[in-house]
């Protein structure tokens, strides 16, 4: 079993950054891919990023890629998410998600339906 637990989140003006906290409890946190996802207001889950277990394999959703990095600290059992120039369209609730399978697959990592364990979310919100 692995609890997660988000934190960072907040108000910011556009172009702001903000870093985003998972703390994961559990042993075997090493072995699992770390993605997050976000949702915003009436819309469906989506896939932002992942890490690899080792961290040196990341992916990001386009609408990202350049602004936001992900990154992972084993030893903390912790993974982060540095976001950049933020937009409006950032704004959701931002979830951190555990993968058991430790399967590197996009078809598999951006899909909510392959994560086990969810965070309970921490809110993002950008003013224009």
């Amino acid at each position: 079993q692995v609890q997660l637990v988000e934190s960072g989140g907040g108000l910011v003006q556009a172009g702001g950054s903000l870093r985003l906290s998972c703390a994961a409890s559990g042993r075997t946190f090493t072995t699992y891919i770390m993605g997050w996802f976000r949702q915003a207001r009436g819309k469906e889950r989506e896939f932002v990023s992942a890490i690899s277990v080792s961290g040196h394999t990341t992916d990001y959703v386009d609408s990202v890629k350049g602004r936001f990095t992900i990154s992972r600290d084993n030893a903390k059992n912790a993974v982060y998410l540095q976001m950049n120039n933020l937009k409006p369209d950032d704004t959701a609730v931002y979830y951190c998600a555990a993968d058991r399978s430790s399967r590197w697959s996009r078809d598999a990592f951006i899909s909510p339906l392959s994560y086990d364990y969810w965070g309970r979310g921490t809110q993002v919100t950008v003013s224009s």
